[in-house]
């Protein structure tokens, strides 16, 4: 018997399982790439390194902050949570390499879970070319996983935050607005369609990093946090004001329809308009790419010039200070949230 997401039932829990059981099982759910010189299974793994430099970084999926067990399936948590370190990798200009995955989980969760969660980090992984290559697991009241990835250069330099210099145009690669879009309609209720699948599983553009290291790029950074918010990284660390053009930045006919389709559903109220330029600006969590260029760089046509670098400071939309939120901050009681906390009782 299988569930709908093809994963094997499992009716055993992971505490009847024991941590060894859960981790030889996890084991053999992980297929391994040839960088893999030691897997699963050791004190840790080795990969290769031909580039003698090993990039790195680590994030983690909270339940009940980026998450929630009523809303994405084990494999849609497994997606996102890799795509999330993956793509910082590609950000610098990087190929991702290798996963690292601590897991944290209530001793009652189904085993069927964690199988569709591995199910999930392998596919993410592999859209990537890379793979889970070890971790550790414990004990907690919910799920958390805290994922470290590693990539290869392949001998380029890397590409950092603080590259970009006045006269260098912004460009972009990826979706952007669609996750934050995804979240207001779970949070109305609606719990199909693209958007939605785009708050669950987002789909990182990896290749388009070392693509854009090979086509020059100054900075580069993915979009976690909203648009405003992370090329705000890039203009403090290079020095330079950052003008974006909304009209290059026009939400698309989903983005628009998901907004008409809040705005309806809100009781016919005239006290609130959705806009969805909002999403695309502030949204986050699509991981899209922002990277600058030198003026006249040659670029592909996925990537699509939303602006240009000036002398200055900040970020700007068509020569204005933006007045809407620009992004997501854990720590600023202002800011919007990920994923809403299920309610109590719920998980």
């Amino acid at each position: 018997m299988t569930h709908a997401g093809g994963t094997i039932a499992d009716e055993r829990t992971v505490s009847a399982l024991g941590e060894f059981g859960l981790i030889a099982e996890l084991s053999a759910w992980l297929p391994l790439s040839p960088r893999v010189l030691v897997g699963i299974g050791d004190d840790a793994a080795v990969l290769a390194a031909p580039d003698g430099r090993v990039v790195a970084s680590t994030d983690f999926l909270l339940e009940g902050r980026h998450f929630r067990r009523d809303w994405s399936s084990a494999q849609d948590v497994g997606r996102k949570a890799a795509a999330r370190s993956l793509i910082d990798v590609a950000a610098m200009g990087a190929v991702p390499t290798g996963l690292l995955v601590a897991l944290a989980a209530p001793g009652d969760l189904p085993v069927s879970w964690a199988r569709g969660l591995a199910e999930g980090l392998a596919a993410e992984c592999a859209r990537a070319g890379a793979s889970v290559v070890g971790g550790d697991t414990s004990r907690a009241g919910s799920v958390l996983l805290v994922t470290t990835v590693l990539g290869d250069l392949a001998g380029r330099a890397p590409v950092l935050r603080s590259g970009a210099a006045p006269g260098d145009v912004v460009a972009v690669t990826g979706s952007l607005g669609h996750a934050a879009a995804g979240l207001a309609l779970l949070s109305a209720g609606v719990s199909e369609g693209p958007l939605v699948d785009a708050q669950r599983r987002p789909a990182p553009p990896y290749d388009a990093g070392p693509e854009a290291a090979s086509l020059g790029a100054t900075a580069m950074i993915d979009i976690s946090d909203g648009l405003l918010a992370d090329l705000g990284h890039i203009a403090a660390a290079s020095g330079v004001l950052i003008d974006l053009s909304s009209a290059r930045l026009t939400p698309g006919d989903d983005l628009l329809a998901a907004a008409l389709h809040l705005d309806r559903t809100d009781g016919g109220s005239t006290s609130r308009s959705t806009d969805p330029l909002a999403w695309v600006l502030g949204g986050g969590e699509d991981h899209a790419l922002a990277a600058t260029f030198p003026p006249g760089a040659a670029l592909p046509p996925r990537w699509r010039l939303i602006g240009e670098a000036r002398s200055g400071t900040g970020v700007k939309v068509d020569g204005q200070p933006w007045s809407g939120p620009a992004g997501w901050d854990h720590f600023s009681a202002g800011s919007r949230g990920t994923t809403p906390a299920p309610p109590e009782g719920r998980s």
